[in-house]
């Protein structure tokens, strides 16, 4: 019988008997960082992107931080990792292609969260199709941490400055003290209150997740206990903000506006979040079930496996070479057929009874960033008046597009304008049925608007955001580039349902040619 030659390798924790597929872990090594530096080359953008983000948003500055310490969970389970022999695992490519046509989708509809995504995706699913899915199962908390590197969740933000407005307005009227809501914004007798982005808690939920996963993953062995402190660790921060915002609203009120205003607002909601994270982990700590520390000295029964060939890895490295830049090819092949010349928007013409009115309806300003051509009108009919603004937007990059968080009605801050009011409401807009997006303005001298608000996106209608990246994806597909618009129609809200009804009328008689003339900027017949 032949002897087999073998190799020792000493690790902390204890000795391993390796055979000759131990080398292959060299040769693995080295693929995988070859794999991952082509893919970080081809999609550097995205990559790029993701990083300004944590630079300028306190939100996400955690991003920085979250693939060294991907690094170092790895890094604990070196010992455990090298045991088990490495092996390519080929369905792996069949998700990496999957994950690469998501990409391109996210770029066509700038979507910026799915394309991010799915680029962390291909990264992840690099490790198993090279070393194997039984070696990657043993790094799978640490690979699937990486995804926190997405700058992703601020889409929930409405809804908790929504919830947060709604417990503190009840807390305020429950301690006795007299409180009128209008939309985000309420009055107590000491002063005026508004519920901001900052309010939201966005950002103590977003940290609370990312510090608690970590900590379950640390601290806890069984699933069942590290889900449910996931689960308190996203309930904690939210029920901790409504509390945060109660108090502050109270401080100020007490002191007579001295404390809680200003930048002691935020101090105070820092502190305050830290004791509570400080709590979480002191309650969680009563049920940790660390992992018990290897005995050193005691060897660790090897994996015997027949060593896999060099030219293996080397084939899989050239399918996954190909599984993904074929995406930033096709990207940018439908680029190239994109429109380059910026569109031109005429102003829109009298139609009816309906004449152009010299000055501005009001002052009110939507803020949508960087449109490629914009109108700002206003129409009289008699006594009643209406307002017309429209931002197209042509060759979309993640600082222009027409769906973004970034595109507001109102601002939060130093705006005479607040929102007061939104809804749903269905509309005709020439021949096409929209479930449109209103809104109630309402100005610091009492001016009040009625808003309508909705997506065209290559000639279809919508007020989704989803649906109208979605429709944009399709459109650039199709080859018929990315030409979208915002369109919204406005009126005073001078008397209850006059504001409907004059919109109602603008958009039975000058809907026909308004829809006539995007079709016209987007070159569609």
């Amino acid at each position: 019988m032949m002897h087999e030659p073998t190799q020792r390798l000493a690790f902390p924790g204890g000795d391993a008997t390796w055979t000759v597929a131990g080398r292959s872990w060299q040769v693995a090594s080295a693929t995988l960082v070859v794999v991952l530096a082509w893919i970080v080359g081809w999609y550097w953008s995205t990559g790029a992107t993701m990083v300004g983000i944590w630079a300028r948003s306190d939100t996400f500055a955690h991003g920085f931080l979250v693939a060294p310490i991907s690094l170092w969970l790895i890094f604990r389970k070196r010992s455990e990792i090298a045991r088990i022999a490495a092996h390519p695992s080929w369905w792996v490519l069949v998700p990496i292609a999957g994950a690469g046509l998501a990409w391109l989708l996210g770029v066509l509809g700038a979507v910026n969260a799915l394309s991010q995504i799915s680029f962390v995706a291909m990264l992840v699913l690099a490790v198993p199709a090279v070393i194997g899915v039984p070696a990657a199962r043993t790094i799978a908390f640490p690979l699937a941490f990486l995804f926190f590197a997405v700058p992703v969740g601020e889409f929930v933000m409405p809804q908790l400055m929504e919830w947060t407005a709604d417990v503190t307005v009840k807390a305020i009227a429950l301690t006795g003290i007299p409180v009128f809501r209008e939309g985000q914004n309420f009055v107590i007798p000491s002063g005026r209150w508004s519920v901001v982005e900052a309010c939201s808690g966005v950002r103590y939920l977003i940290a609370s997740l990312v510090i608690g996963t970590l900590y379950s993953y640390l601290t806890y062995r069984s699933l069942t206990r590290r889900l449910v402190f996931v689960a308190f660790s996203i309930v904690v921060p939210i029920v901790a903000n409504w509390a945060r915002a109660y108090m502050i609203v109270m401080i100020g009120h007490l002191s007579g506006n001295r404390l809680a205003v200003g930048v002691d607002h935020l101090i105070y909601g820092w502190a305050f979040f830290g004791i509570v994270i400080l709590l979480m982990f002191w309650i969680g700590g009563f049920w940790r079930d660390d992992e018990v520390a290897q005995v050193a000295g005691v060897a660790v029964p090897t994996q015997l496996t027949l060593a896999t060939s060099p030219s293996w890895f080397v084939l899989v490295a050239a399918m996954i070479a190909i599984a993904t830049a074929a995406w930033p090819l096709g990207e940018r092949a439908l680029q190239s057929i994109d429109a380059a010349s910026s569109p031109a928007l005429p102003a829109l013409a009298a139609t009816g009874a309906w004449k152009s009115s010299a000055g501005p309806l009001s002052d009110w300003q939507p803020h949508f960033q960087n449109p490629s051509a914009e109108i700002h009108q206003a129409f009289d009919r008699g006594d009643a008046r209406v307002g017309v603004y429209i931002a197209y937007y042509r060759n979309q990059n993640s600082g222009r597009k027409v769906v973004s968080s970034e595109n507001v009605l109102v601002l939060s801050k130093d705006d005479p304008w607040s929102r007061i009011a939104s809804g749903i409401r269905r509309i005709d807009v020439d021949g096409q049925t929209v479930d449109a997006r209103t809104a109630e303005l309402k100005a610091r001298a009492d001016e009040r608007l009625v808003l309508w608000q909705w997506y065209w996106i290559d000639g279809r209608l919508t007020a989704s955001d989803a649906l109208a990246k979605a429709y944009t994806a399709l459109s650039r597909l199709m080859g018929h580039g990315d030409d979208g618009a915002i369109v919204i129609v406005y009126s005073p809200n001078e008397q209850p349902g006059a504001a409907n009804a004059a919109l109602d009328d603008f958009m039975r008689d000058v809907g026909p040619s308004l829809a006539a003339e995007l079709r016209r900027t987007a070159g569609l017949r």
